[in-house]
């Protein structure tokens, strides 16, 4: 069942990690950037990692050591020890799903990305999209889940069909992606959007004059994209685009 996107995710901007911004103490992924996101009116794109445990983390990278005081994967410390792992910037560990979820409270919309879990965008996933799908169980708000991994959108297919379910998406030039060429070149035409029962993708603003978007366009895809940071930018995105999601500047909101 392809189920549509809320009409607000398709008008009120989305801010990418939540709005985050270190130097105000809001790191991305955290809960202080989400209450500033929501304070402000926009909706909100978080993602999530696996646990040891196999708990839903809301956290961008599949290692720590970028975003917080820690280092090695996400999936190899529990959900307890990693809510004890502070985030850089910021005054707070890594914070779960429910708990977010919690703190949104359908207040604005709120579009989770899945990542990888696989490696390579295959079919070794499953806790995570479980973790996922219990968190949203009950949950009373506009939301959706994504994944640049077909294998997960179509997971959560299965485990959640009445939520609105999309992929991230992109050109996919194999120089920039750890992924073999042929998986870059399968991906790049976006071909499992049907068998996903999919109503949007979110895509790579700097492709999106990319035919295959044109196509899944004209037939009723929403089409939402990553990531815009200026209104430059955004100008640009939204000859095509019908949502962005943002960082670095505040978007405009809908009068």
């Amino acid at each position: 069942m392809r189920v549509p996107l809320p009409e607000a995710f398709l008008t009120i901007p989305l801010a990418h990690r939540a709005l985050h911004d270190v130097a105000d103490g809001r790191p991305e992924n955290s809960r202080a950037a989400i209450r500033a996101a929501i304070d402000a009116g926009y909706g909100i794109e978080i993602d999530v990692q696996q646990s040891a445990d196999a708990q839903a983390m809301v956290f961008h990278d599949d290692a720590l050591d970028r975003l917080a005081d820690g280092s090695g994967p996400v999936r190899e410390q529990t959900a307890e020890q990693l809510a004890q792992v502070p985030l850089r910037g910021g005054e707070e560990g890594i914070p779960d799903l429910p708990e977010i979820l919690d703190l949104v409270a359908g207040r604005v919309p709120l579009l989770v990305e899945i990542k990888d879990q696989d490696g390579a965008m295959g079919a070794n996933i499953g806790p995570l999209e479980e973790s996922v799908a219990a968190a949203l169980k009950g949950y009373d708000g506009p939301v959706a889940v994504m994944s640049f991994n077909p294998h997960s959108v179509m997971r959560m297919a299965a485990l959640c069909p009445n939520e609105p379910r999309g992929l991230v998406t992109d050109g996919y030039d194999a120089a920039h992606w750890k992924l073999p060429a042929e998986t870059c070149d399968r991906l790049r035409g976006i071909p499992d959007y049907d068998a996903a029962e999919c109503s949007f993708i979110s895509h790579n603003m700097h492709d999106l004059a990319r035919a295959r978007v044109a196509a899944l366009k004209a037939q009723g895809a929403s089409i939402l994209c990553w990531t815009v940071k200026s209104p430059e930018d955004e100008a640009q995105a939204r000859e095509i685009a019908q949502n962005i999601t943002f960082e670095q500047y505040r978007a405009a909101l809908p009068a």
